[in-house]
């Protein structure tokens, strides 16, 4: 029979194989959700919070606080992306992430002890190359091996993590800081993501159905049309076609944008004249409208064509930015929180969607590492940017516009991505 409830599916690790329950897939999922939430939503949208602390008790210059990521991805980030696609595509997503995890959770420890400026920037080092491993390429991989008929619901569910991780990271953060000190914040941070974070790499996580006898979605092997094992395009096909650059173009210049934002958003709050309480707590609003976002997404992606959805959550996202330039008055501040926020939801869950529509999953991993290197460099040169220009100009008044626009550039570049009509993996050849 085809129905799922009807094939043989286990239950999270230690259970027995029966012929009805819960998909494998869904704790999966689970495991997603956590590595995204400590891994990406609490380092990237939550470490925002300590930059203040680091200008006051360290001395760093704005441009300073954001040039420790911004040399980390430049110099390790990028080839580390193309190491953590060949190394998923080889030894599986389970072992990447959990190599990434202790790159994570020691340096934030360490980091509690820094005092000069190239400490600091040695252990961003660290984080990137561990961001790099247990982040987005591992786990969009991770899901998408696990499931087709439903990634985009199961990538949206995942993705919730990262946006909650930001939602709960930022007042909590604050709240760590403001009573134990930034120092003690930092190693609470770090230890805790490593006494969550290896055991589920350890005891749930499973690269992909195979290694439990299962197959995507839960479906009998009479069903599944090898949906997930199909024909892909190989890596050197992929990268001379013109959707594989405007995959890498659309996200390097809306991704760029959103971070900006992101790393910007408490400095400009409090450059507003709110305190760094309410300023958190704006940041927070923007990360939790971020979860109806992901939530809404995964579900029209499962209906409506991924690449329209990607397009327009991005120009949704680009024109809400100019609301920034009356971010003075709270009415305008929570509108943008709001409006921004939700349209985050499509930031990163989109990618490996269009990908795979484009060009299968044979190779996933590789081509994710390949458009996520692309955009990684939009994501930390921008805030760079910004920040520089903060210190000669002392204000941001242009950044704004500037990253508006790059973000409509950015829609239109995935709008003209084209993509089969037919599932790529289940009816096109092998591209060699």
């Amino acid at each position: 029979m085809m129905a799922t409830s009807q094939t043989f599916e286990k239950g999270p690790p230690g259970g027995s194989e029966r012929s009805s329950g819960i998909f494998y897939g869904w704790w999966i999922v689970v495991a997603a959700f956590l590595n995204l939430f400590f891994s990406v939503g609490v380092i990237f949208y939550g470490f925002p919070v300590f930059y203040p602390a680091f200008t006051a008790g360290l001395g760093f210059a704005r441009g300073q606080v954001t040039q420790g990521f911004l040399l980390g991805f430049l110099f390790l980030g990028l080839p580390c992306g193309v190491l953590t696609g060949a190394f998923i595509d080889r030894i599986g997503a389970r072992r990447v992430i959990l190599s990434g995890i202790g790159l994570i959770g020691f340096p934030l420890i360490l980091m509690g002890q820094m005092h000069k400026l190239w400490q600091y920037e040695v252990l961003c080092l660290l984080e990137v190359v561990g961001y790099t491993l247990s982040g987005p390429i591992s786990n969009q991989v991770l899901v998408s091996r696990w499931f087709h008929v439903r990634r985009g619901r199961a990538m949206g569910y995942a993705y919730l993590g990262l946006g909650l991780g930001g939602v709960v990271a930022p007042p909590v953060m604050n709240l760590l800081i403001l009573h134990f000190g930034w120092r003690h914040a930092l190693e609470a941070t770090g230890t805790l993501i490593l006494v969550v974070l290896f055991p589920v790499g350890l005891w749930l996580t499973r690269s992909g159905p195979e290694d439990m006898g299962l197959r995507p979605d839960g479906l009998a092997a009479a069903h599944d049309n090898g949906a997930a094992h199909g024909a892909s395009w190989s890596i050197s096909a992929a990268i001379r076609t013109r959707n594989f650059w405007l995959m890498v173009a659309g996200p390097l210049l809306v991704i760029g944008a959103i971070n900006t934002v992101i790393q910007h958003f408490i400095y400009v709050m409090k450059d507003q004249g709110y305190s760094s309480t309410t300023a958190a707590r704006y940041m927070s609003i923007l990360l939790a409208s971020s979860l109806g976002g992901r939530v809404l997404v995964g579900y029209i992606a499962d209906h409506f064509k991924k690449k329209n959805t990607m397009a327009l959550f991005y120009l949704l996202l680009a024109v809400s930015i100019p609301i920034l330039y009356l971010a003075q008055r709270p009415v305008a501040a929570l509108s943008f929180a709001v409006i921004f926020g939700f349209c985050m939801g499509a930031d990163y869950m989109l990618i490996p969607l269009v990908a795979a529509d484009c060009f299968g999953i044979g190779s996933l991993g590789k081509l994710l590492a390949l458009i996520i290197m692309g955009y990684t460099v939009g994501q930390w040169l921008a805030p760079w940017i910004a920040g520089r220009y903060f210190d000669i100009y002392h204000s941001y008044h242009w950044v704004w516009t500037g990253l508006a626009v790059a973000g409509m550039l950015g829609a239109a570049a995935i709008y003209a991505i084209s993509v089969p009509s037919a599932p790529l993996n289940i009816e096109r050849p092998e591209v060699q």
